[in-house]
């Protein structure tokens, strides 16, 4: 039997020693390298691009956030454009979700390394009916994704042609799902403000990516409610106050802006508009009205929805809503002088409600912590620049033109944090699930709160 080289033992043991998040850690900084050394080809750009923009835009990618610092209609090519769609598919289902996929069908068993890495990749608790869940993704995907295209080929071909508005069609489908907010359109999609299917395929298909694909399985396999569990639960009435939220707050805001809603005549204009940069904002992040021209009040609103996000096991980032629910759930049961967190009849354990104070902390430390050396290191609007952090943390992507201005110090702070808003949970999730039994109590002391 021939034994394995020494690089090959080298990585196994590293491997071996390694966490199962920081080793996807790693695995995505591996394919933000490639996706930018790939970029930066002769094919892929109209014209030359530097080292900074590429990775920038190849870090943007594959954390399905959308920020760019070129524009993508004008500086890349078709190749290019299809490295990015590319990019954003492998970092919107995650890289072990494609592994599994090819182990299965070259008929090879899952090994309980992998199984560790893809559990942590979807950010599963149980190894059990994984293989099962990714085969789920994988046909959800490709149904959402290719009914998204076909719909937008009624926009966008009569305006593009066969051929351009088929892959306009395409690239944007692909974002939409992963929530990832890369357009082919210098001006995103404020040509197509008003257009109904544009209005309509792609919310539908941000929101399915963002809601999770557990809650998909979930409300299609079981009955109405009674049969859902609790995070599905959560997910839909939490989805649903968010999206309620978002839209009728910006329809409030915004109504009368002439750089926003009243730019627009009629009613069903501005609530159109509001309907769709409302419930982009939380995860997506395409822009169908000037996010510049905002009130700072709606700014500060979306930086809030931004910083939530959508669901786990999904396309988006953000702290997670069911993360933000099982923190009100627990101020609620303080208030309420509760010594347990329920919902809908069960128990939070309270692992879990230390993870969600954990996750806030570590959240509000990252982004306080980039707000505060951008405004060190750059003249800049505080507004502009916390709505750059707030969106590159959630992986959203919108932007109050900010992201243009940024030094090359600056893009790497954003690089940073977009990454951490990706992969920071996965890694952060090992240290929390890990348990040690103390050999020593100690006396209860009292500590003075509130």
């Amino acid at each position: 039997m021939k034994r394995p080289r020494a690089p090959q033992r080298a990585l196994r043991r590293w491997l071996a020693r390694t966490p199962p998040p920081a080793v996807l850690a790693v695995g995505y900084l591996a394919l933000i390298g490639l996706g930018g050394l790939l970029l930066m080809l002769p094919p892929m750009a109209r014209a030359p691009i530097t080292l900074m923009d590429a990775l920038f835009t190849s870090t943007s990618a594959v954390t399905v956030t959308g920020l760019a610092v070129v524009d993508t209609e004008l500086t890349f090519t078709f190749w290019g454009e299809l490295i990015i769609a590319c990019l954003v598919q492998l970092g919107g289902l995650g890289l072990m979700t494609f592994a599994v996929l090819l182990w299965s069908m070259l008929g090879l068993p899952m090994g309980i390394t992998q199984g560790n890495y893809l559990r942590e990749d979807l950010n599963q608790t149980s190894y059990t009916r994984l293989t099962r869940l990714v085969w789920t993704i994988l046909r959800i995907v490709i149904m959402a994704e290719v009914a998204g295209a076909m719909l937008l080929c009624l926009s966008f071909m009569p305006r593009h042609g066969l051929s351009q508005g088929l892959w306009h069609a395409i690239f944007h489908s692909v974002s939409a799902f992963n929530n990832a907010g890369f357009s082919t359109f210098s001006s995103g999609l404020t040509d197509y403000a008003l257009d109904p299917v544009v209005n309509t395929v792609i919310p539908a298909l941000f929101i399915a990516g963002g809601i999770g694909y557990v809650v998909i399985a979930d409300i299609w396999r079981k009955p109405v409610w009674r049969g859902w569990s609790v995070h599905t639960r959560m997910m839909v009435i939490g989805t649903a106050v968010l999206i309620a939220g978002g839209v009728g707050m910006t329809a409030f805001l915004e109504w009368n802006n002439p750089r926003t809603l009243g730019q627009f005549d009629s009613t069903t204009a501005r609530l159109t508009v509001a309907w769709f940069q409302g419930v982009t904002t939380r995860t997506a992040g395409f822009n169908s009205t000037d996010i510049g021209g905002l009130h700072d009040s709606t700014s500060l609103m979306y930086m809030v929805l931004m910083v939530i996000g959508a669901g786990p096991t999904s396309t988006a980032g953000g702290l997670k809503v069911t993360t933000v629910f099982v923190m009100l759930l627990a101020a609620v049961a303080f208030l309420r002088r509760r010594t347990e967190v329920t919902a809908f009849g069960r128990s939070i354990p309270l692992g879990d409600v230390l993870k969600v104070m954990a996750l806030m902390t570590i959240a509000s430390g990252v982004i306080l912590t980039a707000i505060f050396v951008l405004l060190i290191s750059h003249d800049g609007e505080f507004v502009d620049i916390a709505f750059e952090v707030s969106s590159a943390f959630g992986t959203t992507g919108l932007s109050r033109g900010y992201t243009g201005q940024l030094s090359d110090f600056g893009r790497l702070i954003i690089m940073v944090v977009m990454f951490l808003g990706r992969v920071g949970p996965l890694t952060l999730g090992f240290f929390l699930a890990t348990r040690t039994t103390p050999r020593v109590r100690y006396p209860a002391g009292q500590v003075h709160l509130g």
